[in-house]
């Protein structure tokens, strides 16, 4: 399973790894019960992992950079259940977050989510962009023209 499938659902809780997408919504397999369903447009956005940013103290950061954090972190994951400790753990594991604007429910979701990543050992990293690479023209300066002044000539014209 690749984190680039990898998306959050709205509505439905935990995480879905993206199987195909119709103009009306798109299949998803949850990560929890295996289950393939479709999931309608109208009702439900879709954020990919790779797409969500977290706010903090300076520029937001991408979340595999919150998770990475919390995957090099000494302390055991929190209780999703109890917000104090999960705010608690974050101050330690990523305390640049802005905790103003990122919720003690956004905080659950990323603890939950990292627990169901390490569960079925996915990878937590971006998908690389490959860098095109555009060819070079070389520019050459033009090459110094000798201008000659043109011969005039004389055209006869005949009589009939």
């Amino acid at each position: 399973m690749e984190y680039a499938k990898l998306i959050a659902v709205t509505g439905l809780p935990g995480l879905y790894e993206l199987v195909s997408s119709r103009n009306d919504g798109a299949i998803v397999r949850s990560l929890d019960d295996n289950k393939t369903q479709f999931v309608a447009s109208r009702v439900h956005n879709f954020s990919h992992l790779e797409s969500i940013e977290v706010y903090t103290q300076r520029d937001n950061v991408n979340l595999v950079d919150v998770f990475h954090a919390m995957a090099k972190a000494t302390d055991s994951l929190p209780d999703a259940k109890d917000n104090t400790a999960v705010t608690r753990y974050f101050e330690k594991v990523f305390p640049d977050m802005d905790f103003e604007r990122v919720y003690a429910s956004d905080q659950k979701k990323m603890v939950k989510w990292f627990e169901a990543l390490k569960k079925h050992n996915v990878e937590i990293k971006l998908t690389e962009v490959p860098e095109e690479v555009e060819p070079v023209e070389e520019v050459k300066e033009p090459e110094p023209v000798s201008v000659q002044p043109k011969k005039k000539t004389s055209v006869k014209k005949k009589d009939k």
